[in-house]
């Protein structure tokens, strides 16, 4: 079993815990529709970078 060394200070373990945080999903708007999607992926309505890439009637 893995033993530690030394003891691990208060502010060594809130360094490494520093980049834990979670934050929120960067949101873009599309240019063409003007809609509201998650960045590098289709809107709902099936548009990327303005042109259509996938129909309404495609969807499993």
């Amino acid at each position: 079993m893995a033993v530690q060394k030394s003891k691990v200070t208060r502010s060594r373990r809130g360094q490494r815990r520093s980049h834990d945080a979670l934050t929120g999903k960067t949101l873009s708007q599309d240019a063409m529709t003007g809609e509201t999607h998650i960045r590098h992926h289709v809107t709902p309505d099936g548009f990327f970078k303005g042109r259509q890439i996938v129909s309404a009637g495609d969807e499993d």
